[in-house]
């Protein structure tokens, strides 16, 4: 369901080329779009009427419409008892969340929340060492991902410069930690096995939207380890030149683990000594749905994540940004 960005260059690629999969039909709204995605990728069926998609013989349900329409699309597959893996975030608040749950859960179909950056080989390499306590216990993890969001500007079809919409429109639904922070804290939990018990947040603004469009979230887990997640929407954003820091650090007591995707190196040094492992982009789409068609016929998961922690994730991320918000109004 949803046929834009993210759907283009990461989920209908992913389906198509995992075995097991087939892609039976799309939805979207927007009839124009539809019918250029079926064309673009040979999709056989769309429809822009949602009770038609749902009656058309579907075994499970991919959601990758904008986030507010996560809620009532969740609501419909539920209706339909249809199993589902929604984009992140997986609701815009706890509430709706809550709603999806007890919905599928009574429909007796499972719900996942797809976070990609957990199936990248680097980051199940990362989940591994950990495990198997290669740097010891993890004390400290640093989080980081600036970047320009594709920029403040683009220009339009007749040359002017105009207002990039796709950034604009991330920030007017919450900003950087709404959106792709809560990778961030998705793998903090996932790496460290342990829950957050408690998180504090800081923000500033560099332009003037209702949210902040850089970030950072520091959260406590349940073992008194400590992660900070910072993000930025604007980090670069007005350079001639983009540019972006996306970086994993973390320290245990028996070694450090770093990742940093801009030169493309992936380390470990202990006790020892210093370990590289081969570069992976912090994504992947296609182990995602290779996993997801593995539940679909097992009915469980270990690697995605489930419904109530994305929950979670929603809630950190959302109540963090509502409350530097808040900060900044009082102020």
């Amino acid at each position: 369901m949803g046929c834009g960005v993210v759907a283009q260059y990461g989920h209908i690629p992913a389906i198509l080329a995992t075995p097991g999969l087939r892609l039976h039909a799309v939805f979207d709204p927007n009839e124009a779009n539809l019918r250029a995605t079926q064309e673009k990728f040979g999709i056989p069926h769309g429809f822009t009427d949602e009770e038609a998609f749902f009656k058309c013989g579907l075994d499970g349900v991919s959601i990758t419409s904008p986030a507010p329409c996560h809620h009532a699309n969740v609501l419909q597959a539920a209706a339909h008892r249809l199993p589902v893996l929604c984009e992140k975030p997986l609701a815009t608040n706890r509430a709706e969340a809550e709603e999806m749950i007890a919905a599928m859960k009574d429909a007796g179909v499972s719900l996942y929340s797809a976070f990609c950056y957990r199936f990248s080989d680097a980051a199940l390499k990362i989940r591994e060492l950990i495990r198997a306590g290669a740097i010891g216990k993890v004390r400290s993890s640093r989080l980081i991902y600036n970047w320009s969001c594709h920029g403040k500007f683009s220009i339009d079809a007749d040359g002017r410069k105009v207002i990039q919409k796709r950034r604009e429109d991330r920030m007017f639904e919450g900003g950087p930690m709404v959106d792709c922070g809560t990778h961030q804290i998705d793998l903090a939990a996932f790496w460290i096995g342990s829950p957050v018990r408690s998180f504090s947040a800081h923000g500033a603004w560099v332009d003037d939207y209702e949210a902040p469009d850089h970030m950072w979230v520091h959260m406590d887990h349940a073992d008194g380890a400590h992660t900070v997640v910072e993000i930025s929407y604007s980090y670069h954003h007005t350079s001639k030149n983009l540019r972006s820091e996306f970086t994993y650090e973390l320290i245990g007591t028996g070694g450090v683990i770093r990742y940093n995707r801009e030169t493309e190196s992936f380390t470990m040094e202990n006790g020892e000594g210093r370990q590289e492992f081969p570069f992976a982009g912090e994504k992947n789409f296609e182990a995602m749905y290779e996993e997801w068609g593995r539940a679909l016929v097992s009915g469980e998961s270990a690697l995605l994540t489930n419904a109530e922690d994305g929950m979670r994730v929603v809630e950190i991320a959302r109540k963090a940004t509502d409350d530097v918000i808040a900060g900044r109004r009082q102020g």
